[in-house]
């Protein structure tokens, strides 16, 4: 079946690309953090409140409505974990039930958590203390949930409680577990390329390879990581590496068709895979697109409005 890649944006719904097809959802709603549940079908933050669920011919449902602003979601199961931008951790059961997991405002070490922000044209401008990213391990056991900036907390209990993990001027952009070993996750973070080997409960920073230290997206592609580089959040430019998941080989740029250099950087959530497909959304709103395991890469589509998020469904 040919696989469709789903773009979120932060104004301008979702755009749907299947084979040289493409169509507009969700018109005109801000849509952040996709995500993937256990019958692989799409979740996305709608409007700030919401949390939609993608049907396979394309129809959006609301699963659930809070007040407060989501930020981004996993499933294990049934069982929905959504991160909020005032760094809670709801709990969403198949009836819709939502729980606050209050362990998680109680986490050792939160009160060193800050927002993450910097001065640009003498004004603060920056994302609030929230959940950038959340995942899970590939047998359900393990969460991890990506503050920034307050490290990568961790649970092995379902979220009954939390361990913080990584130091927090690491300063983490997104965290994301194996789709099938649960001992490795990696994450981008201002320091480097992160990987843990052990769920999550250590971690070793790596560098070596990229331009600058600044990284903002991860995620695996067959036996490869990728992760997205940058000088600093308002680059005018970015890059996306690749290295083997196993050993320590030292990243390598991206090549093939994708730019060396893309426009401004590849945010939090914007490298989508699955099987041999891969995508990539740029702050400039292009969108490149490999069917071959990145071996060679085209620009799908230009003009995309301020992307959120991809992913392959």
């Amino acid at each position: 079946m040919t696989p469709t890649i789903l773009v979120a944006t932060w104004r301008d719904g979702v755009f749907a690309f299947t084979g040289e097809t493409g169509q507009r959802e969700l018109v005109g709603q801000s849509v952040r953090t996709l995500a993937r549940d256990a019958q692989g079908r799409a979740l996305a933050i709608v409007d700030g409140h919401l949390l939609c669920r993608r049907a396979h011919n394309g129809e959006w449902s609301t699963i659930m409505h809070s007040d407060h602003q989501l930020a981004c979601a996993v499933a294990v199961g049934d069982i929905v974990y959504v991160g909020t931008d005032d760094a809670r951790v709801l709990r969403v059961r198949v009836t819709g039930e939502i729980d606050q997991l209050g362990s998680f405002d109680c986490v050792s070490g939160r009160d060193t958590w800050y927002a993450g922000s910097t001065i640009v044209d003498g004004q603060r401008v920056g994302p609030p203390l929230g959940i950038r990213s959340i995942t899970a391990t590939s047998n359900g056991t393990v969460l991890l949930a990506n503050v920034h900036v307050g490290g990568i907390p961790r649970s092995t209990d379902g979220g009954m409680t939390w361990q913080s993990t990584i130091d927090v001027d690491s300063d983490v952009h997104e965290v994301v577990a194996h789709p099938l070993d649960e001992r490795v996750v990696i994450a981008a973070a201002a320091t480097g390329l992160c990987i843990s080997r052990d769920s999550g409960a250590t971690w070793a920073v790596e560098t070596a390879g990229l331009h600058a230290s600044y990284c903002s997206a991860v995620a695996f592609s067959g036996n490869d990581i990728l992760v997205s580089a940058s000088a600093h959040h308002f680059a005018i430019a970015g890059a996306v590496y690749r290295r083997p998941i196993d050993g320590h080989g030292t990243l390598v740029p991206v090549s093939a068709g994708l730019p060396r250099w893309v426009d401004g950087i590849v945010d939090t959530g914007c490298i989508g895979t699955r099987a041999s497909t891969l995508a990539v959304a740029d702050a400039g709103g292009n969108l490149y697109v490999s069917l071959n395991v990145g071996s060679t890469w085209s620009r799908r589509v230009t003009g995309l409005s301020a992307p959120s998020s991809v992913l392959i469904v």
